[in-house]
């Protein structure tokens, strides 16, 4: 009686198929993801940009200078200017002690501060807008592809009618709006509040509202075109039949599936974010000086880039290297989340 043999490659064959089975898509991705080196280290500096935003200026008492109470990392306030200390170069130590790792402006403020406290800025512009896009996106993209022909003809033609006006510029007219009342006063009740709320926070409600308005658009017609992929599979009719309700097949058979792909494209679509907030505070329609933003600091200093170059170098390579890193990111969620480059 023969003995059947099995070889070693089936057997490994068949482990990694166990293991597979074994493990959640979210999971097949995320060590796709890890075999990315460029997308995770551009993860890791996007986290320690994230840390920097939450500590600049969380106040420790620092050792170093007798037990005077210091920012965690930056050296000083972002608006203490002082005349006496203008167009520092880099590595500068004034007379009385104090250190300009990458120089001062023309008002004498401390590049290296302002930089970290504009990582704030982007940042919070970056999520808030895909998050607004990410959550109106969906949520409109799903209804319209669920729904039937006549009203997913109907939604989508008010996307297709607001894709007419040129965000930009809109963008652009929403700022100069906000700017206006800001500056008239709301008169009282719900304008007078968004006011307060908006120069509390340096200018960035109105920026959140203007960016976030009409940039959920592509991402609805991303989640429209996968709903429409997925609700006639097997799994979404095989749920149909056994009874479950329209709620439950989109949030349990739907979303799970069309999430990836939404989420690859809204990170893609941040390094968008970021540098539509730089040319808004570049062109003075940004958050309020003296909030710094890395677009406003370029704004102000690119008339003496001959002369103190690192003044608009410093905070224009913080803007580049944090747009490719999310940039690089992306590129690494959309490999990974793509099965054909998984072997299924």
């Amino acid at each position: 009686m023969a003995v059947e043999t099995t070889s070693p490659d089936r057997i490994r064959l068949r482990e990694e198929a166990a293991l597979r089975r074994g493990r959640s898509p979210l999971a097949d991705a995320f060590r796709q993801l890890l075999k990315n080196r460029l997308a995770v280290s551009s993860g890791v500096f996007i986290i320690l940009l994230i840390l920097v935003a939450l500590f600049t200026d969380t106040a420790l008492i620092s050792l170093f200078t007798g037990g005077e109470i210091r920012p965690l990392l930056a050296p000083h306030h972002y608006a203490e200017a002082n005349f006496l200390y203008t167009n520092k170069g880099l590595f500068t130590r004034t007379e009385d002690g104090k250190l300009f790792l990458l120089g001062a402006d023309y008002l004498g403020r401390d590049i290296l501060s302002r930089t970290l406290y504009g990582t704030r800025v982007s940042l919070s512009v970056a999520f808030v807008a895909a998050t607004v896009s990410l959550v109106i996106g969906i949520a409109y993209g799903l209804i319209s592809g669920y729904s039937s022909t006549r009203v997913d003809n109907l939604m989508m033609r008010f996307v297709d009618f607001l894709y007419g006006f040129p965000i930009i510029i809109f963008v652009i007219l929403m700022q100069v709006y906000f700017k206006a009342l800001s500056r008239r006063g709301g008169g009282g009740g719900l304008g007078e509040l968004l006011i307060n709320l908006d120069k509390a926070m340096g200018g960035m409600f109105f920026l959140f509202i203007a960016i976030g308005l009409l940039n959920w658009l592509g991402m609805a017609r991303i989640a429209r075109g996968q709903t429409l992929s997925y609700k006639q599979k097997e799994f979404v009719e095989a749920a149909r039949a056994v009874g479950a309700t329209n709620m439950r097949i989109i949030f349990r058979h739907l979303l799970p599936n069309i999430l990836g792909p939404c989420i690859v494209a809204e990170t893609l679509a941040i390094p968008g974010y970021i540098f539509l907030e730089a040319f808004l505070s570049f062109i003075g329609l940004g958050v309020n000086p003296p909030t710094p933003s890395w677009g406003l600091m370029i704004s102000e200093t690119y008339q003496a880039l001959r002369t103190y170059p690192h003044e608009v170098f410093v905070p224009a390579v913080a803007l580049t290297l944090t747009t490719l890193a999310f940039n690089f990111l992306g590129d690494g969620l959309r490999d990974a989340f793509d099965p054909r480059l998984r072997g299924e």
